[in-house]
Formats: structure tokens, C-alpha cells, sequence
């Protein structure tokens, strides 16, 4: 079995002699056998002093988060949360169970410290994703989870809408925030919703909803949108402007890019999918300086993108972030990079 916090760089080297996404399974399967174990569970768990922080109007034990798509069925929620996350979120998670695109499907870029992934919202499906939610004991012990929807990719995208409302039905009692991905460059048309028209439709059905569930269930569960981070100003001028309007609580900035400015020449550099790692890092920052300038200062918004040391921590908080979260630095620093990144932000 792996230490997977100290040392992180011999897993790593055994880990990426692997096919990256086998690599990745083995990862958290040793994981949630270290966490099940009383006496290995030591071993893995990040102690890190709470900071509190404020988002969408819940509490977070700290502002660094664990980004959806490293658990994609929700198997790993307990197990992750000894890592010292602040806040964790899963999925992406689609009403009926769909095998992704063809494998392979991830590849790694080590120079630049960068994934392309083209996984396609590849999960068990709702069902079995609100089980293992259930399941596990991390919301119980005060945890703020965050469950993360999509469309299958089989629905037609004029129909996106219902698969959405599927999901946050399905979700709603079970989770503390709801997050829209509307950005993932691996589902067809998918990011044709972050059109104007397209998004403005889709958000009113959500508040719409939104607010039955919660007079339904007696609790406002908060609603955030990921977005993409390719986007002229204009088209985040015109999200910020709908987000308010559609009374949502959080955007989440931004998904994988489809850029390869950074990576040209390299191997894996044509692999087709989303890019993730450090060259989002300043893609990023431009979208949430964008849009902390319209949405003003009481609007949340978690920067993630290419986090992979707690500089670039600060500087996404500096650019206007509440929080942040990780998922490609972890790859490459390994579970160190939490701890490193609170601290920072602590300090700043």
C-alpha cells in the first residue's frame, strides 16, 4: 500500500508508470482502504487548523476544496475528507448510468503538470450515486458536500433542461450545495447552454424548482454554475447578468480549457478533451477578476483551475475568489498541496 502523503513522489512514480486512469482508481481505492483502517488512517490524514470561511452562505471549515470529477460516483467522500478539504464536491453525476467516451481517455503532460481529459460524465448514474451519498458519514460529522450535475449524453441538448431537473430533485435533500456543469468540453454541444438564450432558460427552470424543493423540504440548498474558462469578456459579462438575474448563488470558475497554447509540441498535447493544471491557472484569474467586477462583492465565487501551489492559492482569492479547489495539483503535489494551500491562505 501507498503513504500517499509522505513520501508522495515514490507513489508517484509508481503511479505513473501506469495508464493514467487506472492509476487514478488505484488511487482512491488505496485511499479508502488506508481510511478504513484504524491503524493505516494515520497515515493519510491531513491535520490542518480550521479557517473558516463564508461561501454561498454556508461555513466551510477552510476555503480549499476538493473540485467534482475526482469522485464521480461519490465512493470516496469519507475517505477523501481525511485530506483536510475544507469542502468537497462529486460527481459529475447524469439521471441514468453511462460509460463515458471510448478509453483510453486521460492522459498525463508532466512537463506543464497537466491532464487532458475527454472522460464524457462517465458515473453509475443517480441511483447508485445518492446511495453512496448516503452512505457515507462526512455530511453527518459537519462536512459541506457538494453534489455536481450534468446532462447524459444521449439527451438531446434542446432537452438538457429535463436531465438537469432530474438531477436536482434527485439531489436536493442530500446535499448542502448543487452545482450545474454546464461547461465540460467532453459532452456534445454541452457548452452551447452557456449561451445566453440557452442559459437563461435553463436557470429560470431551475429556481423554479429550486424554489419547490425547498418549500417542500423546509431547507434552501444553494446553486452553483461551473463555467468554462474560454470565453471572450463579453460572455462573461452576459453569465454574470444572468446569474444575478436567476437569483443563483455561486459560480464556480472555470472547467478545462480546450486551449493547447501551452502545451504545443509536447506528447498528449492533440489528445482531444479538456486541458487542466497550471496553464488554466491565468485563464482562470481573468474569468473571476471579470466577474467579481459585475457581480459585485457579496456574490461567491470558488476559483479552481491549475492550483498547484498556495501562490497561485492567493492569487485566485486576490482575483476575487471566496475559495478555492484542487484536482490536478493533487495529481502531481499529491495531498500535501492542501495543507500548503490553507496555510498560505492563512498567512496571506
Amino acid at each position: 500500500m501507498f503513504n500517499l502523503l509522505n513520501p508522495y513522489k515514490l507513489a508517484r512514480s509508481v503511479l505513473f508508470s501506469m495508464d493514467a486512469e487506472k492509476a487514478h482508481h488505484l488511487t482512491l481505492q488505496r485511499l479508502k482502504e488506508h481510511y478504513q483502517n484504524p491503524l493505516l488512517r494515520p497515515f493519510i490524514a491531513n491535520q490542518i487548523a480550521p479557517l473558516p470561511t463564508k461561501i454561498m452562505g454556508l461555513t466551510v471549515k477552510n476555503p480549499v476544496g476538493l473540485a467534482a470529477g475526482l469522485d464521480k460516483n461519490g465512493e470516496f467522500i469519507d475517505a477523501l475528507s481525511s485530506l483536510g478539504f475544507g469542502f468537497i464536491e462529486v460527481g459529475t453525476v447524469t439521471p441514468r448510468a453511462q460509460a463515458g467516451n471510448p478509453q483510453p481517455r486521460m492522459f498525463r503532460i508532466p512537463e506543464k503538470s497537466c491532464l487532458i481529459n475527454r472522460m464524457g460524465f462517465n458515473n453509475e448514474g443517480l441511483d447508485t450515486f445518492l446511495r453512496n451519498v448516503q452512505q457515507s458519514q462526512y455530511r453527518q460529522q459537519g462536512g459541506i458536500l457538494g453534489l455536481n450535475l450534468g446532462k447524459n449524453a444521449d439527451t438531446p441538448i434542446e432537452r438538457a433542461s429535463e436531465d438537469y431537473l432530474i438531477g436536482l430533485k434527485g439531489v436536493y435533500p442530500h446535499a448542502d450545495y448543487i452545482t450545474i456543469n454546464i461547461s465540460s468540453p467532453n459532452t456534445k454541444n454541452l457548452r452551447a447552454l452557456q449561451g445566453e438564450d440557452e442559459l437563461s432558460q435553463l436557470l429560470r427552470q431551475l429556481q423554479e424548482t429550486r424554489l419547490a424543493l425547498a418549500d417542500q423540504y423546509q431547507r434552501y440548498v444553494p446553486i452553483a454554475v461551473k463555467i468554462a474558462p474560454d470565453m471572450d469578456e463579453d460572455q462573461v459579462i452576459s453569465i454574470a447578468h444572468l446569474l444575478t438575474l436567476h437569483k443563483m448563488d455561486g459560480v464556480i470558475a472555470t472547467n478545462t480549457t480546450l486551449s493547447r497554447d501551452a502545451v504545443k509540441g509536447l506528447p498528449n498535447a492533440e489528445e482531444t478533451g479538456g486541458l487542466s493544471g497550471p496553464p488554466v491557472h491565468e485563464l482562470s484569474l481573468k474569468v473571476i477578476r471579470k466577474l467579481r467586477q459585475e457581480l459585485g462583492n457579496d456574490f461567491s465565487i470558488i476559483g479552481v483551475g491549475g492550483i498547484s501551489s498556495g501562490q497561485q492559492a492567493i492569487e485566485k482569492i486576490q482575483a476575487g475568489a471566496n475559495a478555492i479547489q484542487l484536482y490536478t495539483g493533487l495529481v502531481y503535489q499529491g495531498p500535501k498541496l492542501v495543507k500548503e494551500c490553507v496555510e498560505a491562505l492563512r498567512t496571506r
